[in-house]
């Protein structure tokens, strides 16, 4: 087994990118393994670790296709549906509450209001 290279923050060689740089480009890893390693210190735990690609070596992101989109829709649709009322509650459903707020905090005093 092989030992990365490990390079300081911010000072990596050129044709080296993380992932959110090559995504950043329109670019994928594409089954390439791990080139390099940058470690940033912190005080009283281990350093940060950003694993390194490299460009010459990716390949472009895939293209999105019909059945994709819809399937992301989808999944977005089902974050936003409240499961007690069933209703699109407009926002993405946080998961701390589980239902939409309307059902997690019902009005004690009904839909009237205070008269």
């Amino acid at each position: 087994m092989s030992t990365l290279p490990v390079y300081p923050w911010r000072l990596a060689p050129d044709g080296y990118a993380t992932r959110r740089q090559l995504r950043a480009q329109g670019l994928r890893p594409g089954g390439q393994d791990v080139a390099a390693q940058l470690e940033r210190p912190r005080r009283r735990r281990g350093p940060l670790v950003a694993y390194l690609y490299r460009v010459d070596r990716a390949k472009p992101v895939r293209p999105m296709t019909p059945g994709r989109w819809a399937a992301l829709a989808k999944a977005n649709a089902a974050r936003r549906t409240c499961p007690v009322c069933r209703r699109d509650a407009g926002y993405v459903i946080p998961a701390s509450l589980g239902t939409c707020v309307p059902c997690a905090y019902p009005d004690p005093y009904g839909s009237e209001g205070i008269t």
